[in-house]
């Protein structure tokens, strides 16, 4: 199974007939240069392309009343100045003689990406499509939107693939009140939105934008609002956004297939949303959304309005979707103070209705900061997998400052600076993926036990090679743990397998330890690591496994135990989170 990528060429045939800076941004340029990047990076080689077809009446009628489909099937005989004249009924709409096709074929992109994905055709896609989606409602064009892309696609999968529950994650700067309004009383869809909000000062303006609109009826808790409230939110809010609210729902929700409104105006440089988030977080969002539903993921394109930006962001969703590794995140791993309020705001509004949330004490989320990740290695005992290396999690820090100003200048020039940040951020990240290309080998696998390997997964290596019997020697004095001929001899493999991802030709991998050992031989690789060019490292030990005495809290390596006993003495570097034990 790979990743598809779903697409039309006649998707770029609807434009602006008249003048109207309001609506001129959402232009077929928007879909060629995302295709053309992706060709450049050779990313739409790497993907299984399927031509976009038309959503057929019905399929819309999913969503949309057939009085709204056959009127906007009717514009299709319109001249210039009758378009123009109904497009002024609406909200930020243009129309053109295509737009009914060109909308058509948006819809069934997203119908074809979720049959082939929930048919098992494909592991998970994208679909790159214009106009874009969320804000249009039953009988209603609004904001660009002809037909609620993502909502179809939702009702699909629900009729036609018989699934219960549907993730939707809308991280489009807008507020996507369309899917809001569909699926508000409907408990079998959890909808996601964090937007450009302003206390109702942005568009669209909307009171049911703000965190403590919830849902209705059996939906209520199935909505969840994240309004920003400042402009210059960036790569640690968005962070902060998945691991402290959109992630504890959805795992309680467990969702069958995640649904993305992928709108890249939420990214760096776009005029629309004016944040910060640089184009490789987008991939580290991604990565943590295919830990859900089986890694059936499905993103279908919103908006998006600077070029260079929103191309760059199509390529890093790409590419987390194909399992290349996410370049580390650039910039201050602190969230605003705006930010914070906006989560705690949003916890408090869904703990009623979450069990996830419900734990006596909220947490302060002020003093809590991201660490970038540079090492991933899994290190796995003969009793249960201890991860050295996971995706971004948060770890005590220094308190944000309430009411933090928005890092972009008042005024007219706040548009230009983010122009020249954006350009700055995105010739860094062009830089990067020359020092950080994809290692050859995905996940390689080093175990003591012959011929394991025979029954590994299709793609993953079985790792032969062994560190020196001399120098591993070297490496394990003087731990008794390691004395013994096999705990040394799975050491060496460990230690070749740290080389071997070090050194950029592996992204990840498995090694096997005797649970005896298991303490002494995370303890080396640590060392090991940090020696070899490793800059911070993470260790994630799940169960009664001892932090090595002798780590020393020099800000280089994180310890997180999970199930384990408390920590002897608070420390920055050392967080033990004890589990309860559960009645039989």
């Amino acid at each position: 199974m790979g990743t598809a990528l779903v697409y039309h060429e006649d998707m770029t045939a609807a434009r602006l007939l008249w003048d109207d800076p309001e609506c001129e941004i959402e232009c077929p340029e928007r879909l060629t240069t995302a295709l053309e990047r992706l060709q450049q990076q050779g990313l739409e080689q790497r993907c299984l392309r399927l031509a976009a077809r038309e959503a057929s009446e019905a399929e819309l009628g999913l969503v949309h009343s057939p009085e709204y489909v056959a009127l906007l099937r009717g514009t299709q005989a319109l001249g210039t100045g009758e378009l123009q004249a109904l497009s002024k009924q609406y909200d930020a709409v243009y129309l053109h003689p295509s737009t009914f096709h060109c909308a058509r074929l948006a819809a069934g992109a997203a119908l074809q990406l979720v049959d082939a994905v929930l048919t098992g055709a494909v592991r998970n896609g994208l679909a790159l499509v214009r106009p874009p989606g969320h804000h249009s409602q039953r009988a209603t064009a609004n904001g660009f939107c002809m037909f609620n892309n993502v909502a179809i696609a939702a009702k699909h999968a629900q009729q036609q693939h018989r699934l219960c529950r549907v993730l939707i994650v809308d991280w489009d700067v807008h507020h996507g009140q369309g899917i809001q309004y569909i699926f508000e009383d409907d408990p079998s869809v959890l909808y996601f939105s964090w937007h450009r909000y302003e206390h109702g000062h942005f568009w669209p303006h909307l009171r049911e934008s703000d965190a403590d609109v919830v849902g209705r009826g059996r939906g209520l808790g199935f909505t969840v609002n994240l309004p920003w409230n400042q402009v210059g939110m960036g790569n640690a809010d968005y962070v902060a956004a998945f691991l402290h609210v959109l992630l504890p729902l959805a795992f309680e929700f467990d969702p069958e297939l995640v649904l993305v409104s992928a709108g890249f105006d939420s990214a760096i440089g776009d005029p629309e949303g004016q944040m910060l988030a640089t184009p490789e977080c987008f991939a580290h969002l991604t990565q943590l959304l295919q830990v859900l539903a089986g890694g059936r993921v499905c993103a279908v394109l919103e908006g998006g309005y600077h070029l260079e930006s929103l191309s760059q962001s199509v390529c890093m969703t790409v590419r987390a979707l194909l399992g290349d590794p996410a370049l580390p995140l650039s910039g201050p791993m602190e969230p605003h103070g705006s930010a914070l309020e906006s989560l705690q705001r949003v916890r408090a509004a869904q703990a009623p209705h979450w069990v996830s949330l419900q734990q006596q004490g909220q947490p302060d989320l002020g003093r809590q900061v991201g660490w970038r990740l540079r090492l991933r290695l899994v290190s796995v005992t003969l009793n249960h997998p201890v991860p050295l290396g996971a995706a971004p999690v948060l770890s005590p820090g220094t308190p944000c400052p309430e009411g933090r100003p928005s890092p972009l200048p008042p005024g007219e020039p706040k548009f230009k600076a983010a122009v020249t940040q954006a350009a700055d951020a995105l010739s860094l990240l062009l830089d990067q993926l020359h020092l950080h290309p994809t290692p050859p080998v995905r996940v390689a696998v080093a175990l003591t036990v012959p011929d394991t390997g025979r029954a590994l997964p299709p793609g993953v290596l079985c790792e032969e090679g062994s560190l020196p019997r001399e120098e591993t020697q070297a490496w394990a004095r003087p731990r008794e743990a390691l004395a013994q001929d096999e705990a040394l001899t799975a050491l060496g493999k460990v230690l070749y397998l740290l080389d071997r991802i070090l050194d950029g030709q592996v992204s990840s991998g498995v090694a096997a330890t005797l649970a005896s050992a298991a303490a002494a031989t995370l303890d080396v690789a640590v060392r090991y690591g940090l020696s070899h060019g490793a800059q911070r490292l993470l260790c994630v030990a799940v169960g009664q496994l001892d932090r090595p005495p002798d780590l020393t809290d020099d800000g280089r390596n994180l310890w997180l135990n999970i199930g384990g006993k408390e920590a002897t003495a608070p420390s920055t570097f050392h967080v033990s989170v004890p589990l309860p034990v559960l009645p039989a």
